[in-house]
């Protein structure tokens, strides 16, 4: 059996780098009423904000942080602007064809979330596609 190379790439992995982030976005934000928003602001109201609501704070800010920052220096602006443009126009042609409903703001919240997590799975994942598509490898420069 052959041993997977460090390089390949399958569904399996970019699967599990759109669920991560879409973990993440879920966790911190959804229609459902299960968040940390409404967590948070449910302790807010009353008076029972605690060292774990801080602690899960900090939590989520580091995950978006990391989100953010492979993103942006995976992708740049151009890159997230055409994977959002990318992301619209899928979301577009599915409910053109009836695939998706968005008759409700609580349907479009969803949209966007998972819109988002798809954003930041393209930017997670986007250094191992380039490599497999070009077969150049994305390296930070470091400037003196």
């Amino acid at each position: 059996m052959a041993k997977k190379s460090e390089k390949d790439l399958n569904i399996l992995d970019l699967l599990l780098r759109f669920l991560g982030p879409l973990a993440l976005v879920l966790l911190t934000y959804n229609p459902s009423g299960y968040s940390f928003y409404d967590w948070f602001s449910s302790a807010i109201a009353g008076s029972g904000l605690g060292g774990v609501h801080f602690l899960a704070l900090v939590v989520l800010i580091i995950g978006w942080s990391i989100l953010l920052i492979a993103t942006w220096n995976a992708l740049d602006t151009f890159g997230v602007i055409l994977t959002c443009a990318l992301l619209g126009a899928i979301v577009w042609v599915f409910i053109d064809w009836g695939l998706l409903n968005a008759d409700s703001a609580s349907a479009i919240a969803w949209i966007v979330l998972v819109c988002l997590a798809g954003v930041l799975a393209v930017g997670l994942s986007w250094a191992h596609v380039w490599r497999r598509l070009t077969g150049q490898y994305a390296v930070d420069e470091i400037d003196d």
